[in-house]
C-alpha cells in the first residue's frame, strides 16, 4: 500500500513545484532577520559623551582640535586610563566663564586639576555619529542602558509565548493561514514602530512582533519540508535556514545604506507586504490536510504538483487517511520528558544546548555592536561564515553522524570567544578572524540541536520535546542582552569569557547524547532507553489507498 511519500517519487519530490515554493518561503526566512538581530543596528550604541554648555564655543575660540577639546573638557573613564573619556560624568564646571586659559582651562578655573567636582549629564549627551539609533534618539544610555537590554529581551519574550500558541494555530488551522497571518500582523507592527514617539510604545510593538514573527518563520520550515520528498527534506531545511544567513547580509548593506534606524525599520517592513500574495502562490501542506480528513483538497494540491512537475499522476486515487498498525495510542505528557533515565539525560542536555546556542549566536552579534571597529564589515564578516557552516554540516551528517561534529562545534565555539577575549584590542583584525571562528562554530552547533532534537524523542511526545526544550532558546534571547551590555561596563570582553564557560560544557554535555546517525526514529520511550541496541519500529505512515478500474472479461 503507497504512502505519501511514494506517491512524491512518481510526482516529483523536489521538481518545479516544490522549487518554487523552497524559494517564496526563502524569502520569507531571510526576512526574518531584521527582528532576530535587529538591535545591533536599530541599536547602536555610538561613542558618546556628557553634553557640557559652552564647552564647544570656548573649544572654537581656542581654536583646538576635537582630541584636545575632549582631552581638556572631558573627564577619564575611571579605570580605563587616560585614553578613555567618561560617558556618564562631566566637570562641574562653567564653561562661559571669562579669563578661561586655552591652555590650562581647568587649572584657570579650580587651580587643582583633580579637585575638579564631577557630575551627570544634566542637559543630555552628545554621539559621535552621523545617524539616529534608539540610543540616540531616547539616551539609552548611563543610568537608562538598561532599557536597550528590555528592547531586545521584549522581542525574546515573544518568542517563547508566540511560538507554542503560533504553533497550535499551525496544527489547527493549516501552514498557510498561520503563514498569512502572522505576515499580516508582522507588517502592522513593523510599520507601527516607524511612527510611534515614545520608547515604552516601542517595546510593547517590539515584543508584539516577537509574538508573531518566529511562528510565522517556523511555519515556513513546517511548510517547505513537508510538501518535498523524504531524500531532500534534510537539505532543504537546512538551506532555509541559509536563507536567514543571506537575510544578514542584505540587512547589513541596507543598514549601511541607512544609518537612521526609524527609515531602517520602514526599509525592512514594507518588503514583507509582498508576503501577502502567498495567498495566491503557495499550497497549503497536503500531509496536514490529509491529517484533518480534507482528502479532497489534499488530492487537488497533489494533481496540481504533478501537473507543475509536468510528471504523470498515479493511479485514481479512491482515499488517503492514516492507519496506525498498532492500535495504542499514548497521550503526551511533560512528565515522560524526565521520567525515565535516558529520556530525562536527552532532556536537560538538549534544554542546556538549546540554552546555550541562543546566548552565544545572538550575544557574539551584540557583542559585535559595541566592541571597537567599523559594526558593519564586522557584522559582514560574521554572517559570512554561516555559509562554510552550512556546508560543512551537510557534509558531515551522514558521513560523520551528529554527535561528534556537533560537540566540537560548541567547543571551537567556546575556545574562540577565549581567545577573542585574550587578543589585544590593537590586533583587531585578529579579534575578528578570531570571533568569526565562533561564530562559525555556534551556528553549526545552533542548526544541529534542531534536527537532532526530533531524533531524540520518540513520536507521539516528539512534538511536546522540542517546544519544552526551544522554549530555552527564548530563554536565553530574554536574558543575553543584560549579559552583554551589563558586562562590558566592567570589562568589554568579560561577556566572552561567560560565553566560552557555556561552549565548553555544552560541547562536554552533546557527547553524552546517543548517535543517532543511521537509526529509525524511536516510537516509544523503551525505543529511547535501548537506543543502543535499536530495533525498527512500526512507522506510522499516511496511506494512500488506490482505486484500480476492474477489467471485465468477456
Amino acid at each position: 500500500m503507497p504512502t505519501l511519500d511514494d506517491i512524491l517519487e512518481n510526482v516529483g519530490e523536489f521538481d518545479r513545484f516544490q522549487k518554487q515554493t523552497f524559494f517564496v518561503l526563502c524569502l520569507l526566512s531571510a526576512a526574518f532577520t531584521p527582528v532576530y538581530v535587529g538591535v545591533v543596528f536599530f541599536g547602536f550604541i555610538p561613542e558618546h559623551r556628557c553634553f557640557s554648555p559652552g564647552a564647544a564655543e570656548l573649544s572654537q575660540r581656542c581654536g583646538w582640535s576635537l582630541e584636545e577639546q575632549l582631552n581638556h573638557t572631558v573627564p577619564e573613564w575611571g579605570s580605563h586610563g587616560s585614553g578613555f573619556g567618561s560617558r556618564c560624568r562631566r566637570y562641574e564646571v562653567d564653561w562661559n566663564a571669562t579669563g578661561i586659559s586655552c591652555t590650562d582651562p581647568l587649572g584657570s578655573l579650580v587651580g587643582n586639576r583633580s579637585a575638579v567636582p564631577l557630575g551627570p549629564c544634566q542637559d543630555g549627551w552628545v554621539y559621535d555619529f552621523p545617524g539616529t539609533s534608539l540610543v540616540t534618539e531616547f539616551n539609552l544610555v548611563c543610568e537608562d542602558s538598561w532599557k536597550l537590554d528590555l528592547f531586545q529581551s521584549a522581542v525574546n519574550a515573544g518568542f517563547f509565548i508566540g511560538s507554542i500558541n503560533i504553533g497550535y494555530i499551525a496544527d489547527r488551522f493549516g501552514r498557510k493561514f498561520c503563514l498569512l497571518n502572522t505576515i499580516l500582523a508582522n507588517v502592522v507592527c513593523g510599520i507601527l514602530l516607524v511612527f510611534v514617539p515614545t520608547y515604552l510604545w516601542i517595546v510593547i510593538l517590539r515584543f508584539l512582533q516577537g509574538l508573531v514573527s518566529k511562528g510565522c518563520w517556523t511555519a515556513g520550515y513546517i511548510l517547505v519540508t513537508e510538501v518535498v520528498g523524504p531524500k531532500y527534506r534534510r537539505t532543504v531545511g537546512i538551506l532555509y535556514q541559509t536563507a536567514f544567513s543571506i537575510g544578514l547580509l542584505v540587512f547589513d548593506a541596507v543598514a549601511y545604506a541607512i544609518p537612521h534606524w526609524r527609515w531602517l525599520q520602514l526599509t525592512v517592513t514594507l518588503p514583507s507586504c509582498f508576503f501577502l500574495l502567498y495567498y495566491w502562490c503557495l499550497p497549503e501542506s497536503p500531509r496536514w490536510l490529509i491529517s484533518q480528513g480534507k482528502n479532497d483538497k489534499a488530492m487537488k494540491i497533489v494533481s496540481d504538483m504533478a501537473k507543475k512537475n509536468r510528471k504523470k499522476m498515479p493511479s485514481h486515487f479512491e482515499d488517503i487517511k492514516f492507519e496506525e498498525e498498532d492500535g495504542r495510542k499514548q497521550s503526551p505528557s511533560f512528565i515522560d520528558l524526565v521520567r525515565t533515565p535516558q529520556m530525562r539525560k536527552n532532556t536537560l542536555i538538549l534544554m542546556y544546548n538549546w540554552f546555550t546556542s541562543s546566548v552565544l549566536y545572538q550575544g557574539l552579534i551584540m557583542h559585535m555592536g559595541v566592541a571597537a571597529g567599523n559594526v558593519y564589515l564586522d557584522f559582514l564578516y560574521s554572517a559570512l561564515v554561516e555559509f562554510p557552516a552550512a556546508f560543512i554540516i551537510i557534509v558531515t551528517i551522514d558521513r560523520v553522524g551528529r554527535r561528534y561534529p556537533w560537540a566540537a562545534a560548541n567547543l571551537v565555539a567556546g575556545a574562540a570567544c577565549l581567545v577573542t577575549a585574550l587578543i589585544p584590542e590593537d590586533i583587531h583584525w585578529l579579534k575578528v578572524i578570531a570571533a568569526c571562528i565562533g561564530r562559525m562554530g555556534i551556528t553549526i552547533a545552533f542548526e544541529m540541536v534542531c534536527f537532532v532534537n526530533t531524533e531524540l524523542y520518540p513520536t507521539y511526545i516528539r512534538n511536546l520535546g522540542v517546544m519544552v526544550c526551544s522554549s530555552l532558546c527564548d530563554v536565553g534571547g530574554v536574558i543575553v542582552p543584560f549579559i552583554v551590555y551589563r558586562l562590558v561596563e566592567v570589562w568589554q570582553d568579560l561577556p566572552l569569557i561567560v560565553f566560552t564557560v557555556l561552549g565548553l560544557i555544552a560541547g562536554g554535555l552533546v557527547l553524552l547524547l546517543p548517535e543517532t546517525k543511521g537509526r529509525l526514529l524511536p516510537e516509544t520511550v523503551e525505543d529511547v532507553e535501548n537506543f543502543h541496541r535499536q530495533s525498527a519500529p512500526k512507522a506510522k505512515k499516511i496511506y494512500l489507498h488506490v482505486q484500480t478500474s476492474e477489467v471485465a472479461h468477456d
